[in-house]
């Protein structure tokens, strides 16, 4: 190794493997895994959950669950953690951080890596101040006396774009929101001066604008302050956006590493290719699922992991597990040809596969079944019936305080249909009522004014049994699977519930939770088992099993893929397919993600601090946007393919700093925003085939077209 790249290297895994032991049982976690991260670079880490993307991460930091055994070695180029934590990621040679001591791998958690896990909240402490967290840290890592560590900060909140900072020190984590948050975990974790930096599915969640200003504070890390970031994310679009280079981890192993715009446009590995064809866009693209799921290893694989899962899969995949090589230059495209081995291809780019690909991942695309529509594009728009199964009329809902005074207006003035056999799509930042909206469709909040109808009957109106009829005939999938599951209960008492609360008997009911559950493409020997004996995909499944068994005139979907990684995602994107071209009922499908909407709704409404600011046709508001909030929502959203190329707009302040009180409540952070804005409320009126609440929106596409010059 030369000493540019001694000096360039911050981190360096070795064949590590990691093997953990518990009674009963054991996993092989990790094999032979190799990467590395140097200075001032985004190394992303993709694969489907269980691959072992985490452990890898903790392998770094020295945090391996009870019973692991790890072998290779995990080099940290950060300096001696046993020096002067004060001294800066320093020229001290390597250390292996598989073999540090108690005290060695406490000063390099803080001092030579450091983590911004999934969930912030569940990190931060909900008993302190983020501030009094953040100075304890300083103050134990950095040597600092209290008073330096206030000071200092209110510097770092400055730094990742927290407004008011000295006033947010203040504040406790539940009073923060998902984006603020997540800015203070990278306060926390860059506070230490730390030489590498990993986020452990930093966006999951996040709106698409919170998610790609999150982003940016990683990008920022390694441009300016050249550190190492690892980003590990199952979100292939932001990873082709933010990472220099990428390495695909599936079953414990890397099966492709090189950079990112080489290996996530045109990747050579059946797998990551699979990957690619799960992830919807924002431009409309057909999703592919992969069928299966990933083996659960109890020792280092023989074979090709993927195996089970490939199309191109030969004799020779199951009986040897494939050596790790460059991509050859002339990869051959079929499964006949394979190599016999690597040869120079480009630049840091390598595969464990006999059967590479050649192309950009679109070429990878399986034959479409007739039978189902792609996403976007509807086989039968003709479905939607002349049946309202839900009419929202000037609906507003205020959450009042402890006293009764004031409080938070979460919805203003919606207006909404939704007939039999159509799905509206709803969209949004974070905050802006879409949440809200679900619990009002539910009956699960009351509107303060305006009225809400089910299949043409006021829940406002009925009580008792009557209510409990209308209540089941409106239906939901939640976000999390789990939590909307009880522990206690077992699937078919979980899918039954409904059916109990009709007062259905016994047999029918037991007949209609297996019809249903083959209808989600389960196996009825798991109706016995409980929740935490599912997988995140069956465990959805579940959840849409028990909104679909009591045939419900409305099912409201709340991100039920946003927990879920890409390949698991795509399978359950295909169930609610199924689900929502029934023309009997209607659909709501509540997202942030704009790319999964676009695959599924005929209509969109668009959510802006609870007033619907556009509505119309998915493919009109996504392909020709009014609004300048959805332009500004599509220009954010992260893309494989063309992406949004209607004109971008990005918005000037954060969500926090927006007025819904007077004018156009997008004003104090739109750029076409004038004095006329700010005064004048704004109404949803005709705009081509859609509606739109902005006077200005015909002048929108000349002004775009001005800035640009």
């Amino acid at each position: 190794m030369d000493s540019t790249t001694t000096t360039r290297e911050l981190l360096a895994i070795e064949n590590l493997s990691v093997l953990i032991r518990r009674p009963g049982r054991q996993v092989a976690a990790l094999s032979d895994v190799s990467l590395h991260v140097d200075r001032g670079e985004v190394v992303g880490l993709v694969g489907e959950s269980g691959g072992g993307k985490s452990m890898v991460a903790r392998s770094i930091v020295g945090l391996l669950p009870g019973g692991a055994q790890a072998t290779g070695r995990v080099r940290f180029h950060g300096g001696d953690p046993t020096d002067d934590p004060t001294a800066g990621s320093g020229d001290g040679g390597p250390v292996d951080v598989l073999r540090l001591g108690p005290e060695q791998l406490r000063r390099h958690r803080g001092h030579g890596a450091a983590i911004c896990f999934q969930n912030p909240r569940g990190a931060l402490s909900p008993t302190r101040t983020v501030g009094r967290q953040l100075v304890d840290r300083l103050v134990t890592h950095q040597g600092m006396t209290p008073q330096q560590a206030r000071e200092t900060a209110g510097e770092l909140f400055a730094a990742v774009g927290i407004r008011s900072p000295q006033r947010r020190l203040a504040a406790y984590p539940h009073e923060l929101s998902g984006g603020m948050a997540q800015r203070v975990m990278i306060s926390l974790a860059t506070g230490c001066a730390p030489g590498l930096l990993i986020a452990d599915e930093p966006t999951t969640g996040l709106d698409v604008t919170l998610a790609r200003e999150i982003l940016r504070q990683f990008r920022h890390a390694a441009d300016t302050d050249r550190r190492g970031v690892l980003l590990i994310s199952h979100d292939l679009a932001s990873i082709a956006e933010v990472c220099d280079r990428v390495v695909v981890l599936y079953a414990g192993t890397v099966v492709e590493s090189g950079p990112a715009a080489t290996v996530l446009r045109a990747p050579a590995h059946p797998y990551t290719r699979a990957l690619l064809a799960s992830v919807p866009d924002v431009d409309g693209r057909p999703v592919r699922a992969t069928a299966g799921g990933m083996p659960l290893l109890t020792a280092p694989p023989r074979q090709c992991p993927f195996v089970a899962r490939c199309a191109h899969a030969t004799d020779r995949c199951a009986e040897r597990r494939p050596p790790t090589g460059a991509v050859p230059v002339a990869a051959p495209t079929t499964a006949a040809a394979p190599t016999t081995g690597p040869t120079t291809g480009a630049a840091g780019w390598t595969l464990a596969c006999f059967h590479p690909q050649t192309g950009p991942s679109t070429v990878e695309a399986i034959p479409a079944d007739p039978s189902v529509p792609e996403p976007g594009r509807p086989a039968e728009p003709a479905a939607v019936g002349d049946r309202t199964v839900l009419r929202i009329t000037d609906a507003h809902v205020v959450y009042r305080n402890r006293f009764g005074r004031g409080g938070h207006h979460a919805l203003r003035g919606v207006d909404l249909t939704v007939a039999a056999g159509e799905t509206l799509g709803v969209v949004g930042e974070s905050g802006c009522g879409k949440s809200t909206l679900a619990k009002l469709i539910l009956g699960l909040v009351e509107p303060a004014e305006g009225t809400v109808e089910i299949g043409g009957a006021r829940m406002a109106e009925l009580r008792g049994r009557a209510l409990r009829r209308l209540r089941t005939r409106a239906q939901m999938v939640f976000q999390d699977p789990f939590g909307s599951l009880s522990p206690r209960r077992s699937v078919a008492d979980a899918i039954g519930e409904p059916l109990r609360a009709l007062g259905v008997p016994a047999d029918e009911r037991a007949e209609r939770v297996g019809a249903v559950l083959d209808r989600m493409g389960l196996d009825r020997s798991i109706l016995a088992r409980r929740p935490h004996e599912l997988s995140g995909g069956q465990a959805q499944r579940v959840g849409i099993a028990r909104a679909l068994v009591g045939d419900p005139d409305l099912i409201v979907f709340d991100e039920p893929t946003s927990a879920l990684d890409v390949t698991v995602q795509a399978q359950i994107l295909e169930v609610i397919r199924d689900v929502a071209a029934d023309r009997d009922r209607g659909s709501i499908f509540i997202s942030h993600d704009l790319a999964t909407v676009r695959g599924f709704a005929d209509r969109v409404i668009v959510l802006y601090l609870g007033r619907i600011v556009e509505e119309g046709p998915v493919d009109e508001v996504f392909t020709h946007p009014a609004h300048p909030y959805t332009r500004a929502l599509l220009s954010s959203a992260p893309s494989l393919g063309a992406g949004f190329g209607g004109g971008r707009v990005e918005l000037l302040k954060d969500l926090e700093d927006a007025d819904a009180e007077a004018g156009c409540p997008l004003a104090a952070r739109c750029p076409f925003a004038t004095a006329r804005c700010r005064t004048e409320d704004q109404q949803l009126q005709p705009y081509g085939h859609s509606r739109v609440a902005c006077w200005r929106a015909p002048e929108i596409p000349d002004l775009l077209t001005e800035s640009e010059r």
